[in-house]
């Protein structure tokens, strides 16, 4: 039996508006799709009957779009656009967000100042859409002067960013709702449920297939992008990929990556096309993936004193 169902969920479920979630499979393994975060998102369930596959489906695409409304800078009633509307003043956040702060925190500190959520500003002038187009010297170095974690004062649970300074969880949000939308499966199914949750590339499992045979994942080739040059066995964790595949710029046969460092406002020179890591949650592993780009050249050392997997593309 193969069965396909469209997921109704209300509008209040899914503020921007995104295509209705998908379910197919059966009788007890399951694809569920549904988009968010500028990304395709799937769930995968073995062993796992319909009507419990259709409410894990649900769950996962109201969650994840619960998420996205609450930590995008698109959207203009969140608290995100709160605090980068605030000018100076101080705001109070609530429990979530002093996590996503405080998780921030650290990625600043581990990375030397190289991880920065306020340094989401240099997109202003840098727009990665294959051209040519490289900014003056002069605009990326008038936007350095709101860029630094250090400059705002966070104690939780309030946080104080001066005027014309934001922050962007863009760079940890969706690892973060990988993990959580996981973690809230495997709770709500019933024992002996398999899941693996796959937000853009970003993913994680709870185990092997009810089988106990791998999951299937593919990785992607940058110089084929239509198509996975490789495939990986994943009996459990999870992987995140950082890349350049899509977003960057080309000048004088020059490669400009879209991972900027905060420090001088332009691409890290030497950044690898792509990097995958596995480690044994998504947030880890994309913490450890963007690291590795934002180390350029010494990408592959870096992640060799991590004692993690992980496959490079240059």
């Amino acid at each position: 039996m193969t069965a396909t169902t469209t997921i109704s969920l209300s509008p209040e479920d899914n503020p921007a508006g995104h295509p209705l979630p998908r379910l197919s499979g059966g009788p007890l393994s399951w694809h569920g799709r549904f988009e968010a975060m500028a990304s395709p998102c799937e769930i995968l369930l073995d062993n796992v009957n319909h009507q419990d596959a259709e409410q894990a489906l649900a769950f996962a695409a109201r969650e994840t779009w619960r998420l996205e409304h609450k930590f995008s800078r698109y959207v203009s009633d969140n608290q995100v656009a709160r605090i980068n509307r605030s000018k100076g003043q101080p705001v109070t956040v609530d429990d979530e967000i002093a996590l996503m702060l405080d998780y921030a925190a650290r990625c600043h500190d581990l990375s030397e100042g190289r991880f920065d959520i306020t340094s989401g500003v240099l997109r202003r002038v840098w727009h990665f859409d294959g051209s040519d187009n490289l900014p003056d010297q002069d605009e990326t170095d008038a936007l350095l002067k709101l860029v630094g974690w250090n400059r705002l004062s966070w104690q939780r649970p309030r946080l104080t960013l001066p005027e014309g300074m934001e922050i962007d969880f863009g760079g940890i949000g969706k690892e973060y709702a990988v993990d959580r939308v996981l973690l809230d499966l495997e709770q709500s199914l019933p024992e002996g449920s398999r899941v693996l949750v796959n937000f853009g590339g970003d993913l994680a499992c709870n185990g092997s297939r009810a089988s106990g045979k791998a999951w299937t994942v593919g990785v992607e080739d940058h110089q084929a992008l239509s198509d996975s040059s490789k495939t990986l066995s994943l009996y459990g964790g999870a992987l995140a990929t950082s890349g350049d595949s899509r977003r960057y710029l080309q000048k004088n046969g020059v490669r400009y990556s879209h991972i900027l460092d905060p420090h001088n406002g332009w691409p890290v020179p030497d950044a690898p096309h792509s990097i995958t890591v596995a480690a044994p949650t998504c947030t880890l592993a994309g913490m450890l993936a963007t690291f590795a780009m934002l180390a350029g050249r010494e990408a592959e050392h870096f992640l060799e004193q991590q004692d993690v997997q992980f496959w490079v593309q240059r």
